[in-house]
């Protein structure tokens, strides 16, 4: 799906809280991890590292069993989404449009494309898929449940992998995610896989997992 968003308008709820909680958050606890744009990957490059490569490699480049579903070339590719902000990108891989839904219903495509280094943790088509129809279809069309969901995928600092290794974070949603794993895998709050990992955006690093991610009540 090539759907593109640019100019979505943020609802006014979003606008005036989501910024300052992600302004909040990037200056809160946990590592802070730099991005270097020289960590940008060729997809060729990228399916050496999934080949169990050093583990050395994984900190650079993405990695994971799902990254050999990205297009070679394009904006989907790698190289394409490392030009383009993360919900841009995002809407160039055929693999997150349920995501990119979500995020436009929820109205923070803006949000997340004018935020500056930030760590999405962004679920596949077939994450949603785990979701009961009639539930997704509920939380679909609830506002302020969506972008308590979404907004929990969302860390404010950028995440290398050596970070993840035993991590826990504060989410844009306000409450803490865990991370754990070492070299190509990793999981996030004990539940989700990261089946690509590591994939460069303009303002984010985003880590894409199989299991969609629920905040406490």
């Amino acid at each position: 799906m090539n759907t593109r968003f640019r100019r979505i308008a943020v609802t006014v709820a979003a606008a005036a809280v989501l910024p300052l909680a992600l302004s909040a958050c990037s200056n809160g606890s946990g590592s802070s991890a730099e991005s270097h744009s020289a960590g940008k990957a060729s997809p060729s490059a990228s399916a050496a590292g999934m080949g169990g490569s050093s583990g050395a490699s994984s900190s650079e480049e993405p990695f994971g069993p799902a990254c050999s579903t990205v297009p070679e070339d394009g904006a989907g590719s790698f190289d394409g989404m490392a030009k383009d902000p993360v919900a841009t990108a995002a809407s160039n891989n055929p693999a997150l449009s349920t995501l990119v839904t979500a995020v436009e219903k929820a109205g923070l495509a803006d949000t997340l494309n004018n935020a500056e280094n930030i760590t999405v943790f962004a679920p596949t088509n077939d994450a949603f898929a785990k979701i009961p129809k009639a539930t997704l279809d509920k939380v679909l069309n609830d506002k302020a449940q969506l972008t308590k969901i979404l907004t929990y995928h969302v860390v404010g600092q950028k995440l290398t992998p050596k970070d993840l290794e035993n991590g826990s974070f504060d989410t844009l949603e306000k409450s803490k995610l865990t991370t754990s794993g070492s070299g190509e895998s990793y999981t996030v709050n004990d539940s989700a896989k990261v089946v690509c990992g590591n994939v460069k955006t303009a303002n984010a690093n985003v880590y894409i997992i199989d299991t969609v991610l629920m905040p406490g009540s």
